[in-house]
């Protein structure tokens, strides 16, 4: 499947919400509204996962080369996958939302958790 394929349009299973295909030259595979994914991969972009579960955004971390990134965890299986977010397009991630998560995920640093 081609990345021009995948980015499309789809309805969040998560909110209900509907979320636009990105114009920055990536592909979407989040919500920008909940930031919640949906658990299809094992390995990035090999669509290999069987689970199916809704991932739940846990953490916001940076990573040179890459960029901010939102981590995932499947309420199904606990697998954990990381996102680049969503920036310079229609429909950026919720900015409110991200910045949440990096506060919790600079708490929980501090607090050695």
């Amino acid at each position: 499947m081609s990345r021009k394929s995948e980015n499309t349009p789809f309805v969040c299973e998560n909110c209900g919400r509907e979320v636009p295909p990105l114009t920055n030259g990536s592909y979407r595979n989040h919500c920008p509204h909940c930031l919640c994914s949906k658990h299809v991969d094992e390995v990035p972009g090999d669509r290999a996962s069987r689970c199916g579960g809704i991932m739940d955004p846990v953490a916001v971390i940076y990573r040179p080369g890459k960029g901010w990134q939102i981590v995932h965890r499947c309420r199904l299986c606990g697998h954990e996958g990381r996102n680049i977010t969503a920036e310079n397009t229609v429909a950026p991630d919720n900015g409110e939302l991200l910045r949440a998560l990096a506060a919790g995920s600079s708490e929980q640093g501090r607090n050695g958790r």
